[in-house]
């Protein structure tokens, strides 16, 4: 599966230069550059952030991009994948940022998905980054994967599918791959996963996917990731608006192969899990309906109120399993809720924990790697919400209109290991295209949490 990534080089003597300036620093430039001057006037360049004027300099070409005001976020750079003409560049003067930094988000402006595409994109740009190169592009990379899982419709990502890509992600690293697939959920005991997925078997049928690599020995991370591979809503049906972009609910899944792939990559000293859930939701004479108990493997019983709010029940199972290998950290990504798009919008995916060390660790890689998301309380007072009158407990709260993305992550809490616990009700998706920024799926938080895993393992970045 290619994940189109801009070429990141160590050296080339042919490079133009890159000048980020800032509008002061523009102004400064202009005033001492007669021909810069003009050039500017021409194209009403005045240093404004993500606008780009090139010139042919002395010493070659030359490109000058504004920054605004002041040089805030250097994700600003992604848009210089796109915006600057093939060849070879690098940043010249005194950049505001780290060069592997700089190199990461030139490699994330650069993605785009063209797999259906007759004409394919034209070989874009490369920027000259020292040694910053092969970090940069594996994070990226991973970060590409989990894009280009997410873009990939669902005729050509069913749950089948995604098995195939866990594998090819397993075959890399020599990890290993197990798969319960069918009714063999039932003996396996993963009832939760075959009730959700069961109305789309045989043809895409249902499947618990564990990955394991590295020592026995060491610590367990553990990663969990959400993998409908399509939501009709199931019998609560989804109107047509609400399941057109619906291929990307196996996002979580995505995020959680992806994540995996950087901690192995790097060669961390943890033993890594990686539990994917894989269905679709789909309508037939099995799917399960609202007001169906269903069993799951921690052996909570759940009355279905709504099988639009499938995912948290296949996590039920997945997070289960994961306890049983006693890990010391857990993570879960999922595309769980609208709620937390009404709470935090597309760009902010909200996460949720009870372990505030946990949460300081993530809410400081966030802001170190750019890659924004927010805590949302795990409200104790929501928790009763989830009570069922024949269950044990239910997948709708009585609080469905209000605080759904808040009595979600309760729900996920009643199954999710002792110790540290993190879930991310991640949007993975962009709804506009912006400069550097591709329509459709988006990796979300990944960074961010690769980043607190490499620290609290000690491995230096």
């Amino acid at each position: 599966m290619s994940h189109p990534l801009p070429n990141l080089i160590a050296e080339s003597p042919a490079a133009g230069t890159v000048w980020l300036v800032t509008e002061a620093q523009c102004a400064a430039q202009v005033a001492a550059d007669t021909d810069l001057a003009s050039l500017c006037t021409l194209h009403d360049f005045a240093g404004q952030a993500g606008r780009l004027v090139l010139r042919t300099g002395q010493d070659g070409p030359e490109a000058w991009f504004g920054l605004g005001r002041s040089a805030g976020s250097v994700m600003a750079l992604r848009a210089l994948a796109e915006r600057l003409p093939p060849g070879d560049w690098r940043i010249g003067g005194e950049a505001p940022w780290p060069q592997d930094r700089i190199a990461l988000a030139f490699a994330l402006g650069g993605y785009s998905f063209d797999r259906y595409k007759q004409v394919k994109a034209r070989p874009g740009p490369r920027l000259v980054v020292g040694e910053a190169a092969p970090e940069a592009l594996r994070i990226a990379g991973a970060c590409a994967l989990a894009r280009t899982l997410i873009n990939t419709p669902a005729a050509d990502m069913g749950p089948a599918e995604l098995e195939a890509a866990a594998q090819a992600v397993a075959e890399a690293h020599g990890a290993t791959l197990s798969v319960v697939t069918g009714d063999d959920l039932l003996r396996e005991n993963y009832p939760s996963v075959h009730a959700v997925g069961r109305a789309a078997a045989p043809a895409r049928a249902p499947r618990m996917i564990e990955i394991q690599w590295g020592d026995p020995k060491a610590p367990v991370v553990a990663l969990v990731g959400k993998g409908v591979t399509f939501d009709t809503g199931g019998l609560d049906l989804k109107p047509s608006a609400g399941m057109r972009w619906m291929k990307k609910d196996m996002g979580g899944a995505a995020h959680a192969l992806a994540l995996g792939q950087l901690i192995m990559g790097a060669g961390l000293p943890v033993r890594l899990v990686i539990l994917v859930a894989a269905v679709e939701n789909a309508v037939s004479g099995d799917a399960m309906r609202p007001g169906d108990v269903l069993n799951t493997r921690k052996g909570l019983t759940v009355e279905v109120g709504n099988t639009d709010a499938e995912g948290r029940l296949i996590l039920s199972d997945a997070l289960t399993r994961a306890g049983e290998l006693f890990p010391v950290l857990t993570l879960d990504f999922a595309t769980l809720t609208g709620a937390a798009r009404v709470a935090l919008g597309p760009d902010v995916p909200p996460f949720f924990t009870d372990d505030e060390a946990l949460a300081a660790d993530l809410a400081a890689a966030a802001r170190e790697t750019e890659d924004p998301i927010w805590r949302l309380p795990l409200w104790d007072a929501y928790d009763e919400s989830l009570e069922s009158d024949i269950a044990d407990l239910k997948n709708d709260s009585d609080a469905w209109a209000q605080a759904g993305a808040v009595t979600a992550a309760l729900f996920l809490r009643r199954f999710a290991p002792e110790g540290s616990w993190a879930h991310f009700d991640i949007f993975a998706w962009r709804s506009r295209k912006l400069p550097g920024r591709a329509f459709g799926g988006e990796a979300q938080a990944l960074r961010a949490a690769f980043e607190m895993i490499r620290k609290r393992h000690g491995v230096p970045g």
